[in-house]
Protein backbone atom coordinates (compact mmCIF):
# COMPACT_ATOMS: atom_id res chain seq x y z
CA UNK A 1 0.00 0.00 0.00
CA UNK A 2 1.17 3.76 -0.75
CA UNK A 3 0.24 7.19 0.91
CA UNK A 4 -1.37 7.84 -2.33
CA UNK A 5 -3.65 5.16 -2.01
CA UNK A 6 -4.94 6.20 1.20
CA UNK A 7 -6.81 9.73 -0.15
CA UNK A 8 -3.77 11.66 0.60
CA UNK A 9 -3.30 14.21 -2.37
CA UNK A 10 -0.39 14.42 -4.82
CA UNK A 11 0.70 17.97 -3.37
CA UNK A 12 0.98 16.23 0.16
CA UNK A 13 2.76 12.96 -1.11
CA UNK A 14 5.26 14.30 -3.03
CA UNK A 15 6.86 16.66 0.05
CA UNK A 16 6.85 13.13 2.17
CA UNK A 17 10.30 12.33 3.27
CA UNK A 18 12.02 9.72 0.69
CA UNK A 19 12.31 7.50 3.64
CA UNK A 20 8.32 6.87 4.03
CA UNK A 21 7.69 4.67 1.34
CA UNK A 22 4.80 3.01 2.83
CA UNK A 23 2.51 3.92 5.68
CA UNK A 24 2.74 2.07 8.97
CA UNK A 25 -0.46 -0.33 9.92
CA UNK A 26 -1.87 3.07 12.46
CA UNK A 27 -1.13 5.34 9.35
CA UNK A 28 -3.07 2.76 6.69
CA UNK A 29 -5.96 2.78 9.40
CA UNK A 30 -6.00 6.07 10.58
CA UNK A 31 -5.82 8.01 7.63
CA UNK A 32 -9.01 7.44 5.31
CA UNK A 33 -11.08 7.74 8.69
CA UNK A 34 -9.28 10.48 9.80
CA UNK A 35 -9.87 12.51 6.26
CA UNK A 36 -13.80 11.69 6.21
CA UNK A 37 -13.50 13.85 8.98
CA UNK A 38 -15.10 11.00 11.74
CA UNK A 39 -14.03 11.25 15.46
CA UNK A 40 -11.51 8.68 16.04
CA UNK A 41 -9.93 6.96 19.08
CA UNK A 42 -6.83 5.23 17.96
CA UNK A 43 -4.55 2.56 20.17
CA UNK A 44 -1.15 2.51 18.60
CA UNK A 45 2.43 2.41 20.49
CA UNK A 46 4.99 5.04 20.53
CA UNK A 47 6.86 5.26 17.68
CA UNK A 48 4.52 3.25 15.63
CA UNK A 49 4.05 6.34 13.31
CA UNK A 50 0.75 7.98 14.79
CA UNK A 51 2.26 11.65 14.58
CA UNK A 52 1.99 11.40 10.74
CA UNK A 53 -1.48 9.06 10.87
CA UNK A 54 -3.34 12.24 12.46
CA UNK A 55 -0.88 14.94 11.07
CA UNK A 56 -1.29 13.94 7.57
CA UNK A 57 -4.94 14.41 6.97
CA UNK A 58 -5.12 18.01 9.26
CA UNK A 59 -2.55 19.38 6.20
CA UNK A 60 -4.58 17.66 3.80
CA UNK A 61 -7.77 19.66 5.28
CA UNK A 62 -5.97 23.11 5.05
CA UNK A 63 -7.56 25.00 2.05
CA UNK A 64 -8.93 27.83 1.23
CA UNK A 65 -8.23 31.46 3.25
CA UNK A 66 -6.58 31.18 7.39
CA UNK A 67 -9.12 31.89 10.10
CA UNK A 68 -7.34 31.69 13.15
CA UNK A 69 -6.50 28.04 14.70
CA UNK A 70 -8.40 25.18 12.66
CA UNK A 71 -5.74 22.17 14.16
CA UNK A 72 -5.12 21.72 17.63
CA UNK A 73 -2.74 18.88 18.87
CA UNK A 74 -2.09 18.60 22.55
CA UNK A 75 0.67 16.87 24.16
CA UNK A 76 1.75 16.15 27.62
CA UNK A 77 5.09 17.58 27.62
CA UNK A 78 7.10 20.12 25.63
CA UNK A 79 9.67 17.80 24.93
CA UNK A 80 7.00 16.09 22.45
CA UNK A 81 5.45 19.09 21.24
CA UNK A 82 8.49 20.04 19.76
CA UNK A 83 9.31 16.82 18.66
CA UNK A 84 5.68 16.37 16.73
CA UNK A 85 5.78 19.87 15.83
CA UNK A 86 9.36 19.36 14.40
CA UNK A 87 7.77 16.26 12.23
CA UNK A 88 4.70 17.90 10.91
CA UNK A 89 6.76 21.23 9.52
CA UNK A 90 8.71 18.71 7.15
CA UNK A 91 5.77 18.07 5.36
CA UNK A 92 3.54 21.55 6.26
CA UNK A 93 6.44 24.25 5.66
CA UNK A 94 7.13 23.25 1.89
CA UNK A 95 3.13 23.80 1.78
CA UNK A 96 3.01 27.09 2.75
CA UNK A 97 1.78 25.69 6.48
CA UNK A 98 3.55 26.88 9.71
CA UNK A 99 3.72 25.06 12.86
CA UNK A 100 2.96 27.13 15.88
CA UNK A 101 4.25 24.72 19.39
CA UNK A 102 2.71 26.76 22.68
CA UNK A 103 4.39 25.68 25.88
CA UNK A 104 5.82 26.53 29.15
CA UNK A 105 9.29 27.80 29.45
CA UNK A 106 8.98 30.20 26.20
CA UNK A 107 7.87 33.84 26.09
CA UNK A 108 4.03 33.55 25.89
CA UNK A 109 3.94 37.19 23.60
CA UNK A 110 6.57 35.43 21.36
CA UNK A 111 3.83 32.73 20.85
CA UNK A 112 0.73 34.80 20.30
CA UNK A 113 2.53 36.70 17.58
CA UNK A 114 3.63 33.38 15.64
CA UNK A 115 0.16 32.30 16.47
CA UNK A 116 -1.23 35.75 14.91
CA UNK A 117 0.96 35.68 12.03
CA UNK A 118 -1.70 32.77 10.02
CA UNK A 119 -1.03 29.75 12.04
CA UNK A 120 -3.39 27.23 11.61
CA UNK A 121 -1.76 24.45 13.16
CA UNK A 122 -0.73 24.36 16.63
CA UNK A 123 0.60 22.34 19.07
CA UNK A 124 0.40 22.61 22.63
CA UNK A 125 1.20 21.25 25.97
CA UNK A 126 -2.30 21.69 28.67
CA UNK A 127 -0.66 24.29 31.28
CA UNK A 128 0.07 26.89 28.19
CA UNK A 129 -2.78 25.98 25.78
CA UNK A 130 -5.15 26.56 28.94
CA UNK A 131 -3.66 29.62 30.40
CA UNK A 132 -3.90 31.53 26.98
CA UNK A 133 -7.72 29.77 26.03
CA UNK A 134 -8.20 31.38 29.80
CA UNK A 135 -6.83 34.94 28.40
CA UNK A 136 -8.56 34.86 25.03
CA UNK A 137 -5.88 35.53 23.41
CA UNK A 138 -6.47 32.29 21.05
CA UNK A 139 -8.63 32.62 17.88
CA UNK A 140 -9.96 29.29 18.20
CA UNK A 141 -13.53 30.36 17.00
CA UNK A 142 -13.11 28.14 13.73
CA UNK A 143 -10.96 24.98 14.96
CA UNK A 144 -12.20 22.36 13.02
CA UNK A 145 -9.85 19.70 14.22
CA UNK A 146 -8.56 18.96 18.00
CA UNK A 147 -6.33 15.54 19.09
CA UNK A 148 -5.33 14.62 22.00
CA UNK A 149 -1.89 12.59 21.43
CA UNK A 150 -0.39 10.46 23.60
CA UNK A 151 -3.78 10.24 25.96
CA UNK A 152 -2.63 7.93 28.48
CA UNK A 153 0.18 9.94 29.55
CA UNK A 154 -1.67 13.13 29.79
CA UNK A 155 -4.27 11.54 32.35
CA UNK A 156 -1.20 9.69 33.98
CA UNK A 157 0.33 13.00 34.71
CA UNK A 158 -2.34 14.29 36.29
CA UNK A 159 -3.98 16.79 32.97
CA UNK A 160 -7.09 15.46 32.65
CA UNK A 161 -9.42 18.59 34.36
CA UNK A 162 -7.10 20.85 32.33
CA UNK A 163 -8.11 18.43 29.04
CA UNK A 164 -12.39 19.16 30.63
CA UNK A 165 -11.39 23.24 30.66
CA UNK A 166 -9.95 23.40 27.24
CA UNK A 167 -12.92 21.23 25.44
CA UNK A 168 -14.79 23.80 26.61
CA UNK A 169 -13.08 26.85 25.12
CA UNK A 170 -13.34 25.08 21.94
CA UNK A 171 -16.50 24.94 19.34
CA UNK A 172 -18.04 21.23 19.35
CA UNK A 173 -20.17 22.11 16.06
CA UNK A 174 -18.55 20.69 12.93
CA UNK A 175 -15.04 19.50 14.58
CA UNK A 176 -13.43 16.25 14.42
CA UNK A 177 -11.74 15.08 17.59
CA UNK A 178 -8.94 12.32 17.42
CA UNK A 179 -7.51 10.38 20.68
CA UNK A 180 -4.28 8.15 20.16
CA UNK A 181 -3.16 6.56 22.71
CA UNK A 182 -1.19 3.18 23.38
CA UNK A 183 -3.69 1.77 26.35
CA UNK A 184 -7.22 2.23 26.90
CA UNK A 185 -7.99 2.89 30.71
CA UNK A 186 -11.42 3.30 32.29
CA UNK A 187 -10.88 7.35 32.96
CA UNK A 188 -9.25 7.74 29.62
CA UNK A 189 -12.63 5.33 27.91
CA UNK A 190 -14.74 7.80 29.87
CA UNK A 191 -12.85 11.16 28.91
CA UNK A 192 -13.53 9.93 25.29
CA UNK A 193 -17.16 9.10 25.69
CA UNK A 194 -17.32 12.83 26.69
CA UNK A 195 -15.81 14.34 24.08
CA UNK A 196 -16.18 12.03 20.92
CA UNK A 197 -18.76 11.59 19.15
CA UNK A 198 -19.87 8.57 17.55
CA UNK A 199 -15.72 7.48 17.09
CA UNK A 200 -14.35 4.78 14.68
CA UNK A 201 -12.21 2.99 17.32
CA UNK A 202 -8.94 1.60 15.45
CA UNK A 203 -6.50 -0.31 17.07
CA UNK A 204 -2.97 -1.26 14.87
CA UNK A 205 -1.74 -4.93 15.03
CA UNK A 206 1.57 -4.29 16.97
CA UNK A 207 -0.29 -1.82 19.23
CA UNK A 208 0.15 -2.56 23.56
CA UNK A 209 2.72 -4.99 22.18
CA UNK A 210 6.63 -5.53 23.46
CA UNK A 211 9.29 -4.72 21.26
CA UNK A 212 10.59 -8.27 20.55
CA UNK A 213 13.99 -7.22 19.96
CA UNK A 214 14.62 -5.94 24.11
CA UNK A 215 17.04 -8.87 26.20
CA UNK A 216 16.12 -8.28 29.79
CA UNK A 217 19.04 -9.38 32.59
CA UNK A 218 18.76 -8.72 36.29
CA UNK A 219 21.80 -7.88 38.10
CA UNK A 220 21.63 -8.55 41.90
CA UNK A 221 24.46 -5.92 43.43
CA UNK A 222 25.12 -4.42 46.68
CA UNK A 223 24.47 -0.95 47.02
CA UNK A 224 27.98 0.28 47.68
CA UNK A 225 29.13 -1.54 44.04
CA UNK A 226 26.18 -0.21 41.47
CA UNK A 227 28.44 2.20 40.46
CA UNK A 228 31.77 0.16 39.51
CA UNK A 229 28.98 -2.95 37.70
CA UNK A 230 27.19 0.17 35.84
CA UNK A 231 30.75 1.48 34.33
CA UNK A 232 31.77 -2.61 33.90
CA UNK A 233 28.78 -2.89 31.90
CA UNK A 234 29.04 0.14 29.90
CA UNK A 235 32.85 -0.17 29.02
CA UNK A 236 32.96 -4.29 28.42
CA UNK A 237 29.74 -4.41 26.22
CA UNK A 238 29.77 -3.09 22.44
CA UNK A 239 26.88 -0.65 22.78
CA UNK A 240 26.91 2.57 20.16
CA UNK A 241 24.88 3.95 22.64
CA UNK A 242 22.77 3.16 25.98
CA UNK A 243 19.51 5.36 28.13
CA UNK A 244 20.08 4.62 32.09
CA UNK A 245 17.21 5.87 34.70
CA UNK A 246 17.61 6.87 37.64
CA UNK A 247 15.17 6.80 40.37
CA UNK A 248 16.03 10.23 41.45
CA UNK A 249 17.13 14.16 39.99
CA UNK A 250 19.98 13.70 42.59
CA UNK A 251 21.18 10.74 42.04
CA UNK A 252 20.66 11.18 37.92
CA UNK A 253 23.53 13.83 38.19
CA UNK A 254 25.83 11.86 40.66
CA UNK A 255 25.88 8.68 38.65
CA UNK A 256 26.84 11.10 35.48
CA UNK A 257 29.78 12.33 37.25
CA UNK A 258 30.84 9.25 38.05
CA UNK A 259 30.57 7.76 34.88
CA UNK A 260 32.19 10.77 33.30
CA UNK A 261 34.85 10.43 35.90
CA UNK A 262 35.65 6.90 34.46
CA UNK A 263 35.91 8.36 31.01
CA UNK A 264 32.54 7.88 29.48
CA UNK A 265 30.62 10.41 26.96
CA UNK A 266 27.47 10.97 28.85
CA UNK A 267 24.91 13.88 29.98
CA UNK A 268 22.22 14.33 32.10
CA UNK A 269 18.72 14.57 31.90
CA UNK A 270 16.15 15.75 34.11
CA UNK A 271 13.08 17.80 35.08
CA UNK A 272 15.95 20.23 36.84
CA UNK A 273 17.85 21.37 34.06
CA UNK A 274 17.06 24.24 31.64
CA UNK A 275 15.07 23.57 28.62
CA UNK A 276 17.80 24.39 26.87
CA UNK A 277 19.99 22.33 28.24
CA UNK A 278 17.38 18.95 28.20
CA UNK A 279 16.90 20.01 24.42
CA UNK A 280 20.76 20.05 23.51
CA UNK A 281 21.01 16.64 25.12
CA UNK A 282 18.30 15.30 23.24
CA UNK A 283 19.85 16.74 19.92
CA UNK A 284 22.85 15.25 20.55
CA UNK A 285 21.78 11.88 22.13
CA UNK A 286 19.69 11.47 18.85
CA UNK A 287 22.74 12.66 16.45
CA UNK A 288 25.07 10.13 18.29
CA UNK A 289 27.27 12.50 19.56
CA UNK A 290 26.69 10.98 22.90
Amino acid sequence: MTFSQLGLSPSIVDVLPTSLKHPTPIQALAIPVAISKQDVLALAQTGSGKTLAFGLPIIESLTGKAQGIEALVIVPTRELAQQVSSSLSEIAKPLGQPIVTLCGGVDQSAQITDVNQGARIVVATPGRLLDLLEQQLLPVDHLQRLVLDEADRLLDMGFLKDIEKIVTHLPRENRQTMMFSATLAPKLEKLAQQILQQPQKIEANEANTVVESINEQLYLINKGSKAKALIALLTENDWPQALVFINAKDGVDSVAKKLKKAGLNVAALHGEKKQSERQQTLADFHDKKL
